[in-house]
């Protein structure tokens, strides 16, 4: 088994972790250790919100979570002889949950408290509980759905420049300061009813490693939330970023500090619940190498990865199909997350006629790794945008040939709060 650099332990609030967390992206945060180029290694991961989601059937967790420290994340590792302008080529050896931790969990987030993609359809807290056997999950919340999933970490990056991060700071401030415009309000909400465009630094619970004190205090100021995939690659929640996947990402700081974390058990493409991913904690294995100067060599401003071959075998799909026209029939103009919206709804809907709630439908949507794909961007004024769900994730028949034949069953609910 390869060394474990970064330890967590599951039962101990993440102020008190064997190794300090990192929730921020800050060039100058402590390394909390170090590896050679070619060397093999363990990190240890907290779930995402540091432990503040239990098993159980309530969903208060979900509705009264602390958003502001997350991410929990694992890190800087420093890589010896990496230098801004080189490559950091990181291989995903395996990955997996911790022995005693072997369950995960979905939520659905409040619009005042973390909102969503399907906020205004979904608006209130809800939360799932999948158990995890093996490479399989299945859940209490969601019946029906047993399926292989695709587990991979939703983060892994290297810490910006001090140039980096005040170009992040600048163009983020400047989208908040314009604020929503058509395109970009949904169903015509007015801009003082949306939610800000982007998440300025928050200082308050900002964790930056060993980093104490007044040095502390003065980095959190400029410190970056960790929400959003950058430059650095960051939170890029792609599901195929899974075992034997190798990804090249951009070095800006002496050393690289790789963080990870964020561990997803399974995800569709998109995440679409905002909390969409079978969350967990556990372990990945890596190993880490430098291709020198390879930014310039390969014309590179951001992360590239070739996926792993290790991966569930499904064969069998229906596709739900999306354009830009909104849920009150207004048309956008080659607007692809308003296609988004309309075919993840259809097949939610569609998931209803076997008895699921929407949340439930919701949940399976964002959890089985189905295939979102921009089909078409060139016809004006509609993109196309698909999202195929696998038949196979499912013990029954979900096949639109055999809906006649369908007897609707109730399959209980998603846990409520209490």
């Amino acid at each position: 088994m390869p060394e474990t650099v970064f330890e967590v332990d599951t039962d101990a609030p993440p102020d008190e972790q064997p190794d300090p967390i990192v929730n921020r992206w800050h060039p100058d945060t402590p390394p909390a250790a170090s590896v050679e180029p070619g060397e093999k290694f363990r990190v240890e991961c907290l779930d995402w919100t540091g432990g503040q989601v239990v098993n159980d059937d309530s969903a208060n967790d979900i509705r009264d979570m602390k958003l502001a420290p997350n991410h929990h994340l694992s890190g800087p590792i420093e890589v010896q002889g990496a230098e801004p302008g080189d490559i950091l080529v990181v291989d995903i050896l395996d990955i997996g949950a911790f022995p005693d931790h072997e369950w995960g969990f979905t939520g659905i987030f409040e619009l005042d408290n973390g909102g969503g993609f399907l906020t205004d359809h979904f608006p209130e807290a809800r939360k799932a509980i999948w158990e995890l056997d093996g490479v399989y999950t299945r859940s209490r919340h969601v019946p029906g759905v047993d399926f292989a999933g695709l587990t991979h970490p939703g983060i892994l990056g290297t810490a910006p420049s001090h140039e980096l991060l005040e170009e992040w700071n600048r163009r983020e401030q400047k989208l908040i300061d314009d604020g929503p415009d058509v395109e970009t309000a949904v169903n015509h909400e007015t801009r003082e009813e949306q939610p800000p465009l982007a998440l300025p630094p928050e200082p308050e619970d900002a964790m930056l490693g060993s980093m104490e004190g007044e040095e502390l205090e003065e980095a959190s100021q400029k410190a970056a939330r960790t929400i959003p995939p950058r430059e650095n690659a960051g939170n890029c929640d792609i599901k195929n970023l899974s075992r034997g996947s190798r990804v090249y990402l951009p070095v800006f700081v002496e050393g690289a500090n790789f963080i990870t974390g964020d561990i997803h058990f399974s995800q569709g493409d998109g995440e679409i619940t905002f909390c969409g991913a079978i969350e967990m904690a556990g372990w990945i294995d890596f190993r880490v190498d430098l291709i020198k100067g390879g930014q310039e060599r390969f014309g590179l401003d951001h992360a590239i990865f070739k996926p792993g071959n290790v991966e569930p075998q499904f064969t069998e799909y229906i596709t739900f199909e999306g354009y830009s026209v909104d849920e009150d029939g207004t048309q956008h103009y080659k607007n692809a997350n308003v296609g988004m919206r309309r075919a993840c709804l259809d097949a939610i809907h569609y998931l209803e006629n076997f008895g699921y709630t929407g949340e439930q439908a919701y949940f399976a949507l964002s959890t089985i790794p189905v295939e979102s794909r921009i089909a078409g961007i060139v016809d004006l004024p509609n993109t196309c945008v698909t999202v195929s769900l696998p038949q196979e994730a499912f013990d029954f028949t979900i096949d639109p040939d055999d809906l006649g034949d369908v007897e609707s069953q109730s399959r209980g609910t998603a846990a409520k709060p209490s």
